[in-house]
């Protein structure tokens, strides 16, 4: 019969001199050569046995010893006339000494290795991920903003105002630390104070870590799938996947992507007339100083450059003409349906429909609460005449002529 696998003996299992050897060892012996894994011996014999508990820890003890003896044979040719080694190996013999623990017997099980590292993690591969990187830092996802230019220009805010605008020229939808959007407007018609955007060119700024800075322009008659540069995407940089621009129909509608700011912008043409909408992540929407106070998207129109849309209702007849078509697409009578008559009264192009539909399916894709979807302001459109007298008109073939009233 062979020795017992282990005995009784607490004084014995507890041995503080080894630890403190062992301990020693770790810190002190940086020296080792890389080669030598005596190291890593020692630190799993440390860790098996500094929390050994109940009334296996003698067997548990013995286990951890005979682990450590098959560790360092493992190493020997690598470590041999290394002091820390021959320390280990002698410490080994003394403490299954002590401990009556046999040579043979079991050994722990395999510790698990940890995972290995992650060379494609947060860092590198999230970055450039606006809505992940946001939920990893504040544990939910980030709150949207949107804003939309249409039509006359119509104006819809991050803050669910909505003005009817006479800015002719040049003036900044966005401003900020990340986008630059600029609308250039013109008449709608020669000696009307109605405007309408001709082209819109939008800047997305150098972000080190993601794009290269790319500039988009559009102008009536020329949607292009494509930023000025040629490119569809944000360049050659690691994050350039995270901006791209896509065409959901030829000239006329393209949806850029720019998923490193969080941000989806649309971009289409109706009549002779371009449109503009977008989601903005709202932490991005806000990244603008004192000095970049003049955005429409974020204060809207100034006060000496709002026009109401109820200045369409003189000629009544052609309102109620233009009422019609527009009840086709726009069956709620909102803003929207508002936006669509102003337009089609003063620019005389039943076109022009499409302006108001486009905004209100973007701000039905875009807009994080579908119950801010419809805005209605009292006294802003222009009221209807009665059925029986539209019915009249439309008998009497006056339809396409009225509109140009």
């Amino acid at each position: 019969m062979g020795k017992p696998a282990c005995s009784e003996s607490p004084g014995q299992l507890e041995n503080p001199s080894f630890f403190l050897r062992a301990l020693f060892l770790l810190l002190f012996c940086g020296h080792v050569s890389s080669q030598c894994k005596i190291l890593r011996c020692n630190s799993e014999y440390v860790a098996a046995t500094l929390n050994l508990r109940g009334s296996n820890r003698n067997a548990a003890y013995c286990n951890a010893l005979r682990s450590y003896s098959h560790c360092t044979r493992k190493t020997a040719r690598t470590c041999r006339g290394d002091l820390a080694y021959h320390s280990a190996v002698h410490g080994i013999e003394d403490l299954m000494i002590q401990n009556n623990c046999s040579k043979e017997g079991p050994t722990l099980p395999p510790r698990p290795r940890p995972p290995a590292p992650n060379h494609q993690g947060f860092e590198s591969l999230d970055i450039c991920n606006y809505e992940k990187s946001f939920l990893y830092k504040h544990g939910q996802p980030p709150s949207y903003q949107h804003c939309a230019a249409f039509g006359d220009p119509h104006i819809r805010t991050f803050h669910d105002d909505f003005h009817t605008c006479r800015v002719e020229g040049s003036w900044p939808l966005l401003d900020n630390d990340y986008l630059f959007v600029q609308a250039t407007s013109s008449p709608v018609a020669k000696g009307s104070n109605a405007t309408v955007t001709s082209k819109l060119t939008i800047i997305f700024k150098n972000m080190k870590e993601c794009i290269d800075q790319k500039v988009y322009q559009a102008e009536i008659d020329n949607l292009p799938a494509a930023f000025e540069d040629g490119s569809v995407n944000g360049g050659e940089r690691p994050g350039g996947s995270s901006l791209v621009i896509r065409e959901r129909s030829p000239g006329q509608h393209v949806e850029i992507q720019a998923e490193y700011i969080g941000t989806t912008i649309a971009v289409r043409q109706a009549g002779h007339q371009l449109s503009f909408s977008i989601r903005a992540a709202e932490e991005v929407a806000r990244a603008f100083t004192e000095e970049q106070d003049l955005q429409l998207c974020v204060g809207g129109c100034p006060r000496s450059q709002r026009i109401s849309r109820s200045e369409c209702c003189r000629s009544r007849v052609a309102t109620e003409m233009a009422r019609a078509l527009c009840k086709e697409l726009l069956p709620v009578e909102d803003v929207y349906f508002q936006s669509c008559v102003f337009d089609v009264v003063t620019s005389g192009d039943a076109n022009f429909t499409m302006a108001a539909h486009g905004a209100l399916e973007d701000a039905r894709v875009f807009l994080p609460n579908a119950e801010k979807l419809h805005i209605f302001q009292a006294g802003a459109g222009c009221p209807h005449i009665s059925s029986s007298f539209l019915l009249l008109l439309l008998t009497s073939g006056l339809w396409a002529v009225l509109l140009h009233f």
